[in-house]
């Protein structure tokens, strides 16, 4: 890989723990206002510093995430059906590489639908970004998006990270499942795991912890965040795990304590505080 390309890698998945904890807000492309993203730029703004990336479409970008940000961006570039419509897997190639080089694009992501009915134009799409992005030192994210029809287990997430591997994507994204090493273990490349939908602030703690006890170097959670009712201290709880090595008890007695403490009023200037169980253990000699 060329510089630029291993430098934007570094940003997403953190070098000194190889670990990544990015936040996923680009679920509007396909669902629209959904609940509690109906102000996406009240959402993000109070959770922004706490996540190593930020996974974005290009419009919440420009009107909702401030530009003197230094979180890398992570931009959604799939796109063409709505959960109304026929489909959803007829999805195509929406923002061009020169867009995403004007918005500083740190990685480009787009969803695979591997076994559904427009499987090989998704498929072809990606391979055709790797190739576009390469040539500007972007790397790409692969979604393994699955409908109704399809199911979350090994032999099919298996089949789909490895696919999306072979065509070049760099890290992919994918979801949980029983025996998720096997599916690390057939994957060459960095897999981040997809929080889903929303589920109990312990449950989405405990699928944080088995993800990277399982082998994936992070996690990418949007409505188990910012659907909680209290999306910092979520965000603050899984990044515990992520970078503190904290176990789901030590995260979910954080999350409470965060709770009752509640928000603190800080001078606009200084910088988040981290406690003890959201820093990363300090690398071996």
């Amino acid at each position: 890989m060329d510089w630029g390309l291993k430098n934007r890698i570094s940003q997403i998945i953190k070098p000194y723990d190889n670990r990544a904890l990015m936040l996923a807000v680009d679920h509007g492309y396909f669902l629209g206002p959904t609940e509690k993203l109906e102000n996406p730029k009240k959402v993000i703004a109070p959770l922004l510093k706490y996540c190593d990336s930020l996974m974005v479409t290009r419009g919440i970008q420009r009107t909702s995430v401030p530009a003197t940000t230094d979180t890398p961006m992570v931009l959604r570039v799939s796109g063409g059906s709505s959960i109304i419509g026929e489909d959803l897997s007829q999805e195509d190639i929406t923002v061009s590489i020169q867009d995403a080089i004007r918005l500083n694009a740190s990685a480009l992501a787009m969803s695979i639908f591997v076994g559904s009915k427009y499987e090989h134009q998704t498929i072809v799409n990606l391979g055709k970004l790797v190739s576009k992005a390469e040539r500007y030192g972007i790397p790409v994210l692969a979604v393994t998006a699955v409908g109704k029809e399809l199911g979350k287990d090994e032999r099919y997430l298996s089949l789909a990270c490895r696919i999306a591997a072979e065509q070049g994507a760099h890290i992919v994204k994918t979801y949980y499942c029983d025996n998720f090493e096997k599916v690390v273990q057939s994957c060459p490349v960095p897999i981040i795991v997809a929080g889903g939908k929303k589920i109990p602030e312990r449950d989405a703690l405990q699928l944080t912890y088995d993800s990277i006890k399982g082998g994936a170097v992070g996690v990418d959670m949007g409505r188990n965040i910012w659907q909680s009712e209290h999306p910092v201290a979520m965000i603050r709880a899984v990044r515990s795990i992520v970078h503190g090595n904290s176990n789901v008890d030590q995260a979910y007695d954080f999350y409470k304590k965060l709770v009752s403490e509640g928000p603190k009023k800080k001078n606009k200037s200084e910088k988040p505080n981290q406690t003890k169980s959201e820093k990363p253990n300090p690398p071996k000699k």
